[in-house]
């Protein structure tokens, strides 16, 4: 394997790596969202 070809394969890893990791974290952080309790839908009115 070339210099080149090793660098450019651990450059695409890293970065593959990261973004990765940045939406894991954006969506671990993402507050709860508010869900409706299946059965309210099937209570009488």
């Amino acid at each position: 394997m070339s210099t080149t070809a090793f660098w450019m394969m651990l450059i695409t890893q890293v970065t593959v790596t990261v973004i990765t990791a940045y939406f894991f974290v954006k969506v671990l952080r993402a507050p709860a969202k508010e869900e409706s309790d299946s059965y309210e839908d099937n209570d009488p009115k």
